[in-house]
């Protein structure tokens, strides 16, 4: 199966664009601001606060590289998802909104589709300046695109005072879709169980979400993040609250939280525009591929494939080593480590060499020797084992 690359459509970028140069801001200055942005999301993420993007600077600098990219992975996501159930008009609720990343993703998403339906988008952030931007985003997307059917409510809210906001925004649910995205890992930060709090707020808003709905959480492919997010996940679905319709492909509790050092995320290729290659180049980073952590939630127990013993999610790399080739599986007997033999390549087994992070993959048999009257975690794909790519990404 071809992976095709994500981008980001031209009418995006060049609303983004318009709305940086009315900011008449150093092109230099913006740049640099991308760097101390960057590390305040990884490296200096004790200095993060939510008001990073009332700063003017801060602000242009994430309009101008994280919003596409970020962008690009919520659409994804939004193809990954089952087609919405809709009757007249597709509602959606962007938490934590910002400068309307999710906004304008579903906007794109929507138009491009050129879906039979309204579409009603209702975003909440605690930022004033950033719901400005998300507002005039939409207003020039819709004027470029000739777009009428579409509404974009905003509400200033904090996250952190989910009362206030549930109370604003319970009048215009059920909602279709949700989105929660990069916003998770920084409300709560200084609670005492910043786990339970995260959940509570997920737990309030899944109440806000239609029976055929989808909420979609995304977050950094850091481990703190990502764990964050796994820890969450497993509180959810002990409370029954929903289920996971990807990428997991179980509700048992995640086995990537045994090991300390261990976390899950995905990796999708594409096509990065010039602006963004032009600022890679000059702060040094490397953004060929788009790196997250997610989790799309149901209530109706839809599963983006049918879950079986012998269908795994790949969550790891597929490694060359001297000789062979491993990756690691993932489903609802747990993670374990998987290698096939070079000398035992065949036409059965020919597609596990087109195994990527994020495939869902069937095998016919898992081979595990016994050495010294132990048997090896290593599993094995022998010779004969049929193997196939149930669904690449």
């Amino acid at each position: 199966m071809q992976r095709l690359n994500a981008m980001v459509s031209p009418l995006t970028l060049k609303v983004i664009h318009e709305l940086i140069a009315r900011e008449g801001l150093s092109p230099k200055k913006v740049t640099e601001a991308v760097g101390a942005l960057s590390r305040l999301f990884t490296k200096e993420r004790g200095h993060l606060n939510q008001a990073y993007l009332d700063n003017r600077l801060l602000g242009a600098a994430y309009l101008q590289y994280f919003l596409p990219v970020n962008l690009v992975k919520i659409q994804l996501l939004l193809d990954e998802m089952p087609t919405p159930q809709v009757n007249e008009s597709f509602s959606v609720l962007d938490l934590g909104s910002g400068p309307g990343t999710g906004t304008l993703a579903v906007l794109d998403w929507w138009h491009q589709q050129a879906l039979p339906y309204a579409l009603s988008v209702t975003a909440i952030d605690g930022s004033k300046a950033a719901l400005g931007q998300a507002r005039q985003l939409w207003d020039r997307y819709c004027e470029a695109a000739s777009v009428r059917a579409a509404s974009l409510p905003v509400t200033e809210g904090d996250l952190e005072r989910r009362v206030v906001w549930l109370e604003q925004v319970k009048q215009r649910a059920p909602f279709d879709l949700i989105i929660v995205a990069n916003c998770l890992n920084e409300i709560y930060t200084n609670a005492k169980d910043s786990i339970e709090m995260r959940t509570g707020m997920v737990r309030e808003a899944l109440s806000l979400l239609a029976p055929h709905g989808t909420m979609m959480i995304i977050e950094p492919a850091l481990r703190e993040t990502s764990r964050g997010l796994l820890q969450v996940r497993d509180r959810l679905l002990q409370e029954k609250r929903c289920t996971v319709y990807s990428p997991c492909l179980h509700e048992n509790d995640c086995p990537a939280m045994i090991n300390l050092h261990d976390w899950c995320h995905e990796e999708r290729t594409w096509d990065p525009p010039a602006v963004i290659q032009e600022i890679d180049e000059q702060v040094g980073f490397i953004k060929d591929a788009l790196k997250f952590s997610y989790l799309l939630l149901r209530k109706d127990g839809k599963t983006i494939v049918e879950r079986r013993p012998d269908v795994y999610r790949v969550v790891s790399e597929l490694r060359e080593m001297k000789g062979e080739k491993r990756a690691w599986l993932c489903n609802e007997h747990g993670r374990q480590e998987i290698g096939r033999q070079d000398r035992l390549a065949s036409a059965q087994n020919q597609t596990f060499d087109q195994w990527h992070r994020g495939a869902i993959v069937q095998v016919e048999q898992i081979a595990h020797k016994e050495r010294g009257g132990k048997v090896s975690a290593l599993g094995r794909i022998e010779q004969e084992a049929a193997v196939q790519i149930v669904r690449a990404v």
